[in-house]
């Protein structure tokens, strides 16, 4: 008798994630032992966000039901209540699809209310990017909170992996895979210059800024601050082609928002902002850049595995981990255009030739496939907290 193929449920909420996961979710897809479900949901659905969904579908994925989460302002209580209406549509969707496993990355408020619905539906939850410290957000109170509802566990570094065993997680559940984000790197097909540019209508002087700056959520002022800084930074470059994307939802965003679109109507000759890039069009804009700028962890994970230089502002990513690449900054103007120098300089290049890469070596999508495929859904839902005395 032939065995029913267990239900891998992947729940997509922004841009983002989605570019971390279509690796992930082409070889779920192509596995003869499970078959696919995808829930989109979050920005993907949002108008002044790119309707992102629609990346998607030119994938060729299926997607199994969208769940609407409206955004009426980055207001608190907003998210509370958008926060609610992607609970209630989760409730209806999860009933109706009945997955074995449901697959949630990262940290965010919309990823919260995916793991909460699977909680209560009890359908297992594999976690990917878990155990990792990003002080400078609240998303980290959600990606524990996460990390302890869900049963299977995949960490991008080794260090993340011990962090999550030292939450109470069984180690044999625990396994270090690498960062989705380096197997885009790996696997995204190369473009020219020009052909990047007449994409997307922007000429990719020399030097390429390429800049994401999102809310500091833990403080909804710090954002604007610490943009006005920035800007003014990049002031004192006028060589440089400056490329923006566009902050996520998160609280404080729609300032951001309007100061950068403000920014480039004032410089059209020389810097652009694009809501959504998309994957292959967003690695080869690092590739042709000679710099990454901003708070966004893509320059803490992906623009070292390219080989270009970060400039990471203020505190937002502070506690991962970070290559040898990554230069730390304050938020002034001045700290923010000594770091540009340096990571511009010919002897930082040289000294990052050759750095160690903490993040994998491309095969993370490969190795969740197999664990999950591996993994069955009827054990993992009997969980149990790994406490002290237990270790060695």
């Amino acid at each position: 008798m032939e065995l029913r193929k267990r239900k891998v449920c992947v729940f997509t909420g922004t841009r983002a994630d989605y570019g971390l996961l279509s690796g992930l979710i082409r070889r779920i897809a192509d596995n003869g032992k499970l078959e696919l479900q995808v829930i989109a949901s979050g920005t993907h659905l949002s108008q002044t966000h790119g309707y992102t969904v629609n990346e998607i579908r030119k994938d060729g994925v299926f997607i199994n039901a969208e769940v609407n989460m409206p955004l009426g302002s980055d207001r608190p209580g907003a998210v509370l209540a958008s926060m609610a209406a992607v609970l209630d549509g989760l409730g209806d969707v999860l009933g109706k699809l009945q997955p074995d496993l449901v697959v949630i990355l990262g940290d965010r408020y919309e990823a919260f209310c995916a793991a909460t619905a699977a909680t209560l539906f009890t359908i297992p939850i594999a976690h990917i990017h878990g155990g990792e410290i990003t002080e400078g957000a609240i998303d980290d109170c959600f990606r524990h909170a996460i990390t302890k509802m869900s049963h299977l566990h995949f960490t991008s570094a080794e260090p993340y992996r011990e962090r999550v065993i030292q939450m109470g997680e069984q180690p044999e559940r625990v396994f270090n895979v690498g960062a989705l984000g380096v197997d885009n790197v790996v696997r995204t097909k190369r473009m020219s210059r020009e052909e990047l540019g007449t994409r997307l209508d922007f000429t990719f002087h020399a030097p390429t800024f390429l800049i994401t700056y999102h809310p500091v959520t833990l403080d909804s002022q710090t954002g604007t601050r610490a943009l006005e800084q920035l800007l003014l930074a990049l002031d004192q470059f006028e060589e440089a082609s400056l490329l923006f994307t566009m902050p996520n939802a998160d609280p404080g965003n729609e300032a951001i928002r309007r100061m950068i679109l403000d920014y480039c109507s004032n410089k059209p000759d020389r810097a652009k902002c694009a809501e959504s890039l998309g994957r292959q069009n967003y690695v080869n804009a690092m590739r042709h850049s000679k710099l990454v700028i901003g708070n966004s962890s893509s320059g803490i994970i992906e623009a070292p595995a390219v080989g270009v230089p970060t400039v990471n502002i203020g505190i937002r990513q502070k506690g991962r981990i970070r290559a040898a690449s990554v230069i730390d900054c304050g938020e002034r103007w001045e700290e923010i255009a000594a770091a540009i120098r340096i990571g511009t300089s010919d002897s930082f290049l040289e000294r990052i030739r050759n750095m160690k890469l903490p993040y994998g070596n491309g095969t993370a999508a490969e190795r969740i496939e197999r664990i999950i495929e591996q993994s069955d859904p009827r054990a993992l839902r009997i969980k149990t907290f790994r406490d002290i005395a237990e270790r060695p």
